[in-house]
């Protein structure tokens, strides 16, 4: 699965937008590629089955789908939850 392009990150702009609300504590090192102080954190992938997110959680990379609004909402919960949880 290859990370997302330069138009599916067109694609997933409003739900950008809102994860870079969350920043700090994250940093966008590069367009949909977010850090948490040195570690990767979250990134998007496009798969011919849809779109995807990659989130760390607890240390493992945990796969989301990222294809409508109520997708958006799980991954979001997910990110919200991990940030609290890293303090």
């Amino acid at each position: 699965m290859k990370h997302a392009e330069s138009h599916t990150l067109t694609r997933l702009a409003p739900l950008l937008d809102r994860v870079r609300e969350r920043v700090p504590p994250l940093t966008e090192k590069s367009a949909g590629k977010f850090y948490r102080k040195s570690t990767a954190f979250l990134h998007f992938h496009d798969d011919p089955t849809g779109l995807f997110a990659d989130l760390k959680v607890q240390g493992d990379w945990q796969r989301y789908p990222v294809n409508s609004e109520a997708e958006y909402q799980i991954l979001l919960h997910a990110l919200d939850r991990q940030l609290t949880a890293q303090g």
